[in-house]
């Protein structure tokens, strides 16, 4: 039973990350304007000083838009791959189905640092996103996705005996 649990877990995180990066690419225009009003760092009055910058290129803002949605495409391909993998060995012995978590674990591991990295770090710490009201729920949503990634990571890594 544990396997099928990881093959489901492993499937839904692709899918996760498949539906944002669509989602972003069915709404091209509001995302480059989400990324350009977090990037550009306006509006900051709680902590209005900062030793970062602002990024104003609306080439900068699409190559970091572009940036996201092909991890997230990365991301949940890898994770439909680990998951298609893991389906294949699911009556293996526990040495391969162990060596078969590779793409799965690298499509969560990658969710991680898009949600953690990209959004957490950047978005959150570097940009301040925190302080700009289209920004607050999206930085907290990210946390959120981070967590869950990460769980997923750890119940998929969990050795199978």
């Amino acid at each position: 039973m544990n396997r099928y649990v990881k093959i489901a877990l492993a499937t839904f995180a692709s899918l996760f990350c498949l539906f944002y990066a669509i989602q972003n690419i069915a709404n091209l225009g509001p995302a480059e304007w989400f990324v350009g009003t977090m990037t550009g760092m306006e509006g900051h009055e709680a902590y209005p000083s900062t030793f970062a910058f602002a990024v104003k290129s609306p080439v900068l803002v699409k190559a970091m838009l572009w940036t996201i949605i092909l991890l997230e495409l990365a991301a949940g391909l890898l994770a439909g791959k680990g998951a298609i993998d893991l389906l294949r060995k699911r009556n293996s012995s526990s040495d391969e189905f162990n060596d078969a978590k590779t793409y799965a674990l690298a499509g969560t591991g990658l969710a991680v640092i898009i949600w953690f990295g990209i959004f957490g770090a950047f978005g959150g710490a570097f940009f301040q996103m925190w302080q700009v009201e289209a920004g607050v729920n999206p930085l907290r949503d990210a946390s959120l996705y981070a967590l869950q990634h990460g769980m997923l990571w750890l119940i998929i890594r969990a050795d199978d005996s």
